[in-house]
């Protein structure tokens, strides 16, 4: 089954002690801590620090920058802005992080569409593992399969049994090439033996104007984008594509509970810095990230989003982010999915 397993998604989740020792003695990969042992926090930060979202204002990564960002301002001595990048299926805005001076200013919000395009562009202008340096995963949460009201579907047979009736008709958004949003539908129209059409755009924001608009049927959308379309009726929510049902909506079936047994997928996210920042200032952002992450502010503000909080220590980061990058490739490589 190309959908997580049991097993899948305790992985990822975090249980990667195994592979901790591993990672610890590989040269060059996210865990380098960067800088000499020496190297101080003394004095960091004396100037705003530049949070990099490298998709469009209102999709899913933005949001989460914006709360995770502003809380982290509030620990430390100068503000932490978000900087949007969007373009090339966030490949655009962590070439410009990658390039960034080593000296902790520049941030980065990773998420499953980093791990996805390790494997789906040949070259996507940067290396996850050797360019960066970890901080700690931010978030995890599900997306939901949502579509335009006009779409005669009220669950996931109905679209199905419509797909088979309209080969390649249904036009699916997503937030660009190595999205969720991408990686689902494409996940869903294999397991379900359906054609469906991908339509990408800059961001998932885009994407979904464009279904409100009705320009567009369906898509997998993670559930901040979408939440309070889905309560007001102007978008209608057939399912959730995680293994368990959110508690954001807990009346949502799972797809995999909709019949299409095995299928499972979660967005994730996650921060970053550039390979090289002295070690000192990589433990100031690890902790500070964690303080954050376990504010009940921030808990409460990702659980309205039906989003979970995950602080943790940038080995951790460093494990689930190898395992990511194999998990998808695999996927990616099952379902020939391609950069559109």
């Amino acid at each position: 089954m190309i959908g997580l397993s049991r097993r899948d998604r305790r992985v990822s989740r975090g249980a990667f002690a195994g592979v901790l020792v591993l990672l610890g003695n590989t040269a060059g990969s996210a865990s380098a801590q960067g800088g000499p042992p020496s190297a101080t926090a003394a004095g960091y930060p004396n100037r705003p620090i530049r949070l990099v979202a490298p998709f469009p204002p209102g999709g899913s990564s933005d949001l989460i920058a914006r709360v995770l960002g502003q809380k982290l301002g509030e620990g430390l001595p100068q503000p932490v802005i978000v900087d949007n990048r969007p373009g090339a299926g966030s490949n655009l805005g962590t070439q410009i992080a990658a390039r960034a001076a080593p000296d902790g200013y520049t941030l980065l919000i990773t998420s499953v569409t980093n791990a996805i395009n390790a494997t789906l562009f040949r070259d996507p202008g940067y290396d996850l593992l050797r360019d960066f340096a970890s901080i700690s995963r931010v978030a995890i949460g599900p997306t939901a399969l949502v579509v335009h009201p006009s779409v005669q579907a009220s669950s996931v047979g109905d679209l199905i049994r419509l797909a088979r009736a309209q080969p390649g008709r249904l036009n699916f958004g997503s937030g660009g090439n190595g999205t969720p949003s991408h990686i689902s539908g494409v996940m869903f129209a294999h397991m379900a033996k359906v054609e469906i059409t991908h339509v990408p755009y800059k961001g998932t924001g885009q994407s979904v104007n464009d279904l409100l608009a009705g320009n567009i049927q369906l898509i997998f959308a993670s559930m901040p984008v979408v939440v309070q379309h889905i309560k007001t009726g102007r978008l209608r929510a057939l399912a959730v594509t995680g293994a368990q049902r959110t508690s954001l909506s807990p009346e949502l079936p799972t797809v995999a509970e909709s019949g299409i047994p095995g299928y499972a997928f979660e967005s994730w996210w996650a921060l970053v810095t550039n390979a090289g920042v002295p070690a000192a200032v990589l433990s100031r952002l690890n902790a500070e990230t964690r303080r954050a992450l376990d504010s009940a502010e921030v808990r409460a503000r990702f659980a309205e989003m039906g989003l979970e909080s995950l602080p943790g220590t940038a080995a951790e980061l460093d494990a689930f982010t190898r395992a990511e990058i194999e998990r998808l490739g695999r996927i990616v490589r099952e379902t020939r999915m391609r950069a559109e």
